[in-house]
C-alpha cells in the first residue's frame, strides 16, 4: 500500500535550486534514507514533505490512513514542559498543523505548508491520548486520590482500552521509553534539565509512541550514545511502519534502509539496495561516466580538427555535421567531486604529553530528589547537594601518536571528561598536568561563532592564511576552503546564512588551520556528509599527534579509535584495547553470559523450592495421619485393610528420581542451551553487521524467529529435569 507520494517537488537555495521536480513513493514498510553533501537540500526536502516549509512547486501527499510522524534535526520544545507534557500532549498546533493541509482524493498534501509553521507537526492519535489519560489516572491514585469520579474515571478508561485492545499499545510504549531511559518519576523533570543527549532521545520517543504509520526522521542518531543507536537500529529495522530519514551513520544506513535516494548537483536519484549497494552501484555509474566522456571528447577532437580545416557547409549533411559538433561542445558536462587528501606539518610533541592525576568531578542532577517525599526527602537532598560522581579518581598518562575513543551513555560525562582536559572545566579534585609543547585542537560539539556576520574567508583568515602540508606546498584559507567544497559565493556568504553542517564544517577547518598536536573532538560527525567525514578520517589516519574523540558513529569510532576509555554509571573509568564494533561484541556475548548464569541459578532455585515443598508435603501428611489415629479406632481398622492416605501423599511428595534416559538428556541439554545462544548471538551481530544479501539477511531472519522458540523451550525442560532427584 503507498503511504507517500512525493510529485514535482522543487525549491530554489541560496545560489540556484536546491532540487528539481523530485518524485517518488514510499510504501508500506519501505525503509529509504536522503543522502548527499551538506548544502543540497536533505533536511529542506524532509521538511517540505513533512509539511514545514512550503516547497517551490510540487506537492507531498500522505495515505489519508497513514499518520506521519515528524523529528526534526534540532528538537523544539517547551523548557517548563515536564517529559511528560511534552511527549504525550496533544498540542493545539499539532492539530492545527494537520488540519492546515489541504485534503486530496489521496489523502492529506502538505505542499501548502506554511514558511514557519510549528515543528510538532505529527497527527493527533486518539489512542494515545487515552493510553495518556490511562497514565494520569494510574499516577493519580498512587498518589492517594480515592474519589469516587476518579474511581468511576478510571474504570470508564480502562474498559475503553480493553475495547479498543490498547493493552498491547500500551506495553509498548512503555517499553519504548523504559528502554530510552525515560519511565518512572523522571517523566517529572522539565525539558529545561535535560542534556542535549536526553532532549533527543525525549523528542526520538514522542516520535516512536505515535500511532503512525510514516516516520520522517532528520539526523534521528545525531547526540544519541552509540547502544541506543544499537537498540534504535534494531527497532527500525524490525517495525512495519515507513522511515524517511537523513543520516550520515553508514553503518546505520547499511544495517537499516533498502532504499538510497541521493541529492547530487540538483538531481535527485534512486539507487536499490543499503548503503554499501549504493557505493558498488556508484561506482559503476561513474565509471560508465567517464568512459563515455573520455569518447565525446576523442571525437570532439577529430570533429574540431574537422572545423578548424574551414569546410564547406552549404550541403545538408554537413551543416548536420556542424550542429552536432556543437551540441556536444555545449553538452552539460560530466560532475565530479574532488578527491582531496592532505597532511598538514605537525607541531612536535615533547617527552610529556598530558598527564591527568586522580581527577574527580561530581554535579547535582536535576530530579534526583523528585523520587522521594516525606523524612526521605531531606536525605535525598542532602546527597543530591554533594552531587552525583561523574569521575572518580581518574589518572593517565597519554603516550605520542594514542588514539583513544570515549565510551558511554548519555550524560556519563564525555563532554566533562573533554572539557576538563583541555581546561574548559575546573575538576572538584586531582591535577591535569600539560606539557610544554602540548597544543590542543578542541572540537565542541556545539561551536560557539563569537561574530556570525563575518564571511567564511574572514573567519578563516583569523586564524591563518596560509597552511603547509607534508609535501611542501602551501595552500591558503581560499584554496582549503575549496578542497572542503566551498566555492563560489559562499566564500564571501556570512556565517549566519549557512546551514548546520556547513558552519560546522568551517569550525573544523579553523581548527586544523591552528595546527595543533593533541586533537579533542566532541562528536566531530554530527551534521557532516559523507564526503567531509571521508577527508577527516584520511587526515586523522595520518594526523602525527595524540587523539581523544567523542563519536556516536561506529564506522568513524573504528577507523579511529584503537583504544577505549568506558565511562561507568558509578563515575569510575576503564579501558578496552580494541575497536568499538569489538566492544559492541563484547558486551553481547557478556549479556549472553549472563542469561546463560541465570538460567542455571532459576534452574537451580526451582530445584531447592521444589525439594522444599516436597519436605512441607510430607509433614502435612504425617500431622494429617497421627490426627485421624487418635480421634478413631475405625480409621485404625481401615488403615490395616488398605494403603493408608498419607502414603500416597508421602509418594507424590517425594521428587522421583530420572530415568537413565533423562538423566542422559539432562547432561547433554545445558551443551545444548550454549550452543543455541551462541548461534543467536552469531545471528544478531550478523543481523546488524551490513550484509548486502538480501537473500542472506532472509534466510538469518527466519533461522533467528525459528531459533527463539527453541532456546525457550530448551530451557522449560532443564527446568523440568532439574526438578527430579539425581539417579
Amino acid at each position: 500500500m503507498n503511504l507517500l507520494s512525493v510529485k514535482e517537488l522543487s525549491k530554489i537555495g541560496r545560489e540556484a535550486p536546491l532540487f528539481t521536480d523530485v518524485t517518488f513513493g514510499l510504501n508500506e514498510g519501505d525503509k529509504a534514507a536522503l543522502i548527499g553533501r551538506n548544502g543540497t537540500g536533505k533536511s529542506t526536502l524532509l521538511n517540505c514533505i513533512a509539511g514545514v516549509l512550503a516547497p517551490d512547486s510540487g506537492q507531498a501527499v500522505f495515505n489519508k490512513d497513514a499518520g506521519v510522524s515528524f523529528l526534526p534535526q534540532n528538537p523544539v520544545f517547551n523548557p517548563e514542559d515536564t517529559i511528560r507534557e511534552h511527549i504525550f500532549s496533544r498540542k493545539a498546533e499539532a492539530a492545527d498543523a494537520s488540519a492546515g493541509k489541504s485534503s486530496t482524493s489521496g489523502g492529506t498534501s502538505s505542499s501548502g505548508g506554511k514558511k514557519g509553521a510549528p515543528l510538532n507537526i505529527k497527527a493527533t492519535s486518539p489512542k494515545l491520548a487515552i493510553i495518556h489519560e490511562y497514565e494520569r489516572l494510574c499516577d493519580a491514585m498512587a498518589a492517594g486520590d480515592t474519589s469516587t469520579k476518579l474511581k468511576n474515571d478510571f474504570e470508564t478508561v480502562s474498559q475503553l482500552m480493553t475495547d479498543k485492545d490498547l493493552w498491547t499499545y500500551e506495553a509498548e510504549v512503555k517499553s519504548i521509553l523504559t528502554t530510552l531511559g525515560i519511565s518512572g518519576h523522571f517523566l517529572d523533570n522539565q525539558m529545561k534539565t535535560l542534556s542535549g543527549g536526553m532532549i533527543k532521545k525525549v523528542a526520538l520517543a514522542q516520535v516512536l509512541v505515535e500511532d503512525t504509520k510514516v516516520l520522517l526522521l532528520d539526523e534521528p542518531t545525531n547526540h544519541l550514545d552509540i547502544m541506543t543507536i544499537a537498540w534504535l537500529e534494531e527497532y527500525l529495522r524490525n517495525t512495519k511502519r515507513s522511515v524517511l530519514m537523513v543520516t550520515h551513520d553508514r553503518y546505520f544506513l547499511d544495517a537499516v534502509c533498502s532504499d538510497i535516494y541521493e541529492l547530487e548537483h540538483g538531481k535527485f536519484n534512486h539507487y536499490e539496495g543499503n548503503f554499501s549497494q549504493y557505493l558498488d552501484k556508484k561506482a559503476t555509474e561513474q565509471e560508465i561516466a567517464e568512459n563515455t566522456e573520455r569518447r565525446i571528447e576523442s571525437v570532439l577532437r577529430v570533429e574540431r580538427d574537422w572545423l578548424m580545416r574551414g569546410p564547406c557547409a552549404r550541403g545538408t549533411k554537413a551543416r548536420a555535421r556542424v550542429d552536432n559538433i556543437h551540441r556536444l561542445i555545449n553538452r552539460e558536462k560530466l560532475k565530479t567531486d574532488k578527491s582531496f587528501s592532505f597532511e598538514v606539518t605537525g607541531r612536535r610533541l615533547g617527552g610529556k604529553i598530558l598527564e591527568l592525576k586522580n581527577i574527580s568531578k561530581s554535579f547535582i542532577k536535576a530530579g534526583a530528589a523528585v523520587a522521594f517525599s516525606g523524612t526521605n526527602a531531606a536525605a535525598t537532598n542532602s546527597t543530591a547537594s554533594a552531587g552525583v560522581p561523574v569521575l572518580t579518581d581518574f589518572s593517565y598518562t597519554f603516550k605520542k601518536n594514542e588514539r583513544i575513543g570515549i565510551f558511554g551513555n548519555n550524560g556519563s560525562g564525555k563532554s566533562t571528561l573533554l572539557n576538563i582536559i583541555t581546561g574548559n572545566l575546573a575538576p572538584d579534585s586531582g591535577e591535569i598536568d600539560k606539557g610544554i609543547n602540548t597544543v590542543f585542537g578542541y572540537y565542541m560539539q556545539n561551536p560557539v561563532f563569537k561574530d556570525t556576520n563575518l564571511s567564511v574567508l574572514e573567519y578563516l583568515k583569523e586564524a591563518a592564511e596560509y597552511v603547509t602540508l607534508n609535501n611542501g606546498k602551501t595552500l591558503s584559507a581560499s584554496q582549503l576552503l575549496e578542497q572542503f567544497g566551498f566555492e563560489g559565493k559562499i566564500l564571501h556568504s556570512p556565517l549566519v546564512s549557512l546551514s548546520g553542517g556547513e558552519r560546522k564544517r568551517v569550525y573544523l577547518i579553523r581548527l586544523l588551520l591552528s595546527n595543533p598536536n593533541f586533537l579533542v573532538l566532541d562528536e566531530p560527525t554530527n551534521d557532516f556528509d559523507i564526503f567531509t567525514m571521508s577527508i577527516l578520517e584520511t587526515f586523522l589516519e595520518s594526523f602525527p599527534g595524540c587523539i581523544l574523540v567523542v563519536s556516536h558513529d561506529r564506522c568513524f569510532m573504528d577507523k579511529i579509535a584503537d583504544t577505549l576509555f568506558i565511562l561507568e554509571d558509578d563515575g569510575s573509568v576503564s579501558g578496552y584495547v580494541g575497536k568499538c564494533s569489538e566492544y559492541l561484541d563484547y558486551l553481547k556475548e557478556k549479556q549472553a553470559e549472563e542469561r546463560r548464569t541465570g538460567a542455571v541459578q532459576n534452574a537451580n532455585e526451582a530445584r531447592s523450592s521444589g525439594a522444599g515443598s516436597s519436605a512441607a508435603g510430607k509433614s502435612a501428611s504425617g500431622a494429617a495421619k497421627s490426627e485421624k489415629c487418635t480421634n478413631s479406632d475405625v480409621a485404625n481398622t481401615a488403615a490395616k485393610s488398605e494403603p493408608p492416605a498419607d502414603s500416597a501423599a508421602k509418594s507424590d511428595a517425594k521428587p522421583r528420581r530420572r530415568t537413565y534416559k533423562e538423566q542422559k538428556e539432562y547432561e547433554a541439554i545445558e551443551e545444548e542451551i550454549f550452543t543455541l545462544e551462541d548461534r543467536k548471538a552469531e545471528l544478531e551481530s550478523l543481523l546488524s553487521g551490513g550484509e548486502s544479501d538480501h537473500s542472506k539477511l532472509a534466510d538469518y531472519g527466519r533461522e533467528y524467529a525459528d531459533l527463539t522458540p527453541k532456546l525457550e523451550a530448551k530451557y522449560a525442560r532443564w527446568e523440568e529435569l532439574g526438578l527430579l532427584a539425581e539417579n
